[in-house]
């Protein structure tokens, strides 16, 4: 299983980072020891003074697939949820600064938590037509709608499955929305897509 994770796929989030709008994909990946599983606390490593959130919608692959045209990558996932790319900020902005790789700012160990229950797709009219939600301690932080996406989920699929071969259980993080921000040690961290909590992620 991969963690397949697509950067900048909200204008308004590249904006608040001060990064230009990508004209195509921002692919990065993460191992499987990055999942944190649905429920289970975040501990930030003591190696990063700023830890930051992003919340995305996720979906999981399958079943087998590359070279998958648009029109038919809706066949290729049945579920979706939510899930938190965590992020060592301070750590992101100098290996940018350097032209290095972001694998460790990104990829480490419990970087990617996963909901705790999966939506099947069929539940909604439309993938592209989604509200999701962080809320911090019981306030709201984060809101992104999926018409906002500048790639759609078939989209995004149709472009990666020409460089990575898609298996059964792999997760696609579709990218995060204006409102990333720091977490603390204590916080409580819940997603709710459509409105149904199915997130929950401690800060310890």
């Amino acid at each position: 299983m991969k963690i397949i994770c697509i950067g900048r796929n909200y204008r308004d989030h590249a904006k608040e980072l001060d990064n230009p709008i990508p004209t195509e994909p921002i692919i990065f990946m993460k191992p499987d020891s990055a999942i944190l599983r649905g429920g289970n606390p975040f501990f930030p490593p003591d190696w990063a003074k700023e830890w930051e959130y992003e919340t995305e919608l996720v979906v999981k692959i399958s079943r087998l697939g590359r070279y998958i045209d648009k029109k038919f990558a809706h066949r290729y996932y049945d579920e979706v949820g939510l899930g938190i790319d965590f992020t060592a900020r301070d750590l992101q902005r100098r290996f940018i600064a350097e032209g290095k790789p972001w694998e460790c700012c990104k990829a480490f160990d419990q970087s990617a938590a996963i909901c705790t229950e999966w939506i099947p797709k069929s539940q909604f009219k439309d993938v592209q037509n989604l509200q999701f939600e962080l809320q911090i301690d019981g306030v709201s932080r984060q809101v992104g709608h999926t018409n906002e996406m500048i790639w759609t989920v078939d989209e995004i699929i149709e472009y990666v499955s020409k460089f990575f071969t898609l298996k059964t259980g792999d997760l696609i993080f579709t990218g995060t929305p204006a409102g990333v921000g720091r977490v603390e040690i204590g916080n409580n961290l819940k997603g709710y897509l459509e409105g149904k909590e199915i997130l929950n992620v401690k800060i310890r």
